[in-house]
């Protein structure tokens, strides 16, 4: 086993780069473990609609970062209570061995006195609560196995990030939420940091023998830096692999009921359609045309709207109106 350190970086563009840096051109027989923690960031399963997992309007308030990973799952929530684990190995023969992976990382926490254990295929659970949850990767014969670790992480903010802004949050979804997954500081006999829960599962996997290292080069950091700018920087990745979706929204106003339907495709609009019984100079296809090929963005849209004359089209429609009805 080989250990990386990645310095201490918490973007998670550049820690989801580093992981896939060690991946495909780390070419070692032994095993490498990576940990990292990164700032408030949802972090989006590679086959995912990025759009319906995370409340756009809140991420962006609260300068939440939206990343996709390269593995397959569920969205989650990070931030500097939530630990990170990664091994990365040759050979297929341990894809869907998730047990294989968290093994060592169970029996640290049952040395700490917390009463863990693998859930189902890929979860860890303490006291009927989940967590860690776990997700896998191949490529070229090689693959990794990473998870997460609810250390002292806030779930409140963890509801209201990656709940579609659509569905109202109520009291009682921050109980559901309680109700399943848990901190792990909070079932420690004694107290104790993030860091030295690292430093713990550290020390249990390398079963109390000097820590190997894998030490990352200048070499190593260029070629991170260009996985970063060429896929976890970018709009592309992120937002437009997301696959097909349709969104419909409808408002009366004083100008009459505004119905709208868009067809969005890898992040851009491919189809629109208003209806209404609004009374406007201008037919509405003009406007609908003009919104063609624009990426589903608030940024795009707003600069769309403030472009056309709403009022021909609709009347004394505000453009912030129609703008939350596009978007």
């Amino acid at each position: 086993m080989l250990f990386v350190d990645n310095q201490n970086h918490t973007d998670p563009r550049t820690n989801l780069a580093i992981e896939e840096h060690l991946l495909r051109n780390a070419r070692v027989d032994e095993p490498i473990l990576l940990f990292y923690i990164n700032e408030p960031s949802v972090i989006i399963g590679r086959n995912q609609n990025t759009l319906e997992e995370i409340d756009p309007d809140y991420v962006e308030a609260n300068s939440i970062h939206v990343v996709r990973r390269l593995s397959g799952g569920g969205a989650v929530y990070h931030d500097f209570g939530n630990l990170n684990f990664s091994f990365i190995t040759n050979g297929k023969e341990d894809l869907h061995n998730f047990a294989k992976f968290t093994d060592p990382v169970i029996h640290v926490l049952r040395d700490l006195g917390v009463d863990a254990a693998l859930h189902g295929k890929s979860d860890i659970f303490v006291a009927g609560k989940k967590v860690s949850g776990n997700a896998q990767y191949l490529t070229r014969g090689r693959m990794f196995s990473h998870g997460t670790l609810l250390f002292d992480s806030n779930l409140e903010e963890l509801l209201k990030a990656i709940n579609p802004r659509r569905v109202k949050i109520e009291s009682k979804a921050v109980q559901s939420i309680r109700s399943f997954v848990t901190n792990i500081r909070d079932h420690l006999p004694e107290a104790m940091d993030i860091r030295q829960l690292k430093q713990a599962i550290l020390r249990g996997v390398f079963a109390g023998s000097e820590v190997a290292t894998y030490d990352l080069t200048a070499d190593d950091w260029a070629q991170i830096e260009r996985y970063r700018a060429q896929r976890y920087d970018t709009w592309e990745w992120n937002i437009g692999r997301s696959p097909k979706f349709t969104v419909q929204k409808s408002e009366r106003f004083p100008i009459g009921k505004v119905d709208v339907r868009i067809d969005v495709a890898r992040g851009r609009i491919q189809g629109v359609k208003i209806y209404g019984d609004f009374m406007g100079k201008r037919e509405v296809a003009e406007l609908e045309n003009r919104l063609i090929g624009l990426r589903y963005e608030r940024g795009a849209l707003a600069t769309a709207v403030q472009q056309m004359e709403i009022a021909a089209y609709f009347g004394p429609l505000a453009p912030s109106d129609l703008l939350k009805l596009l978007y």
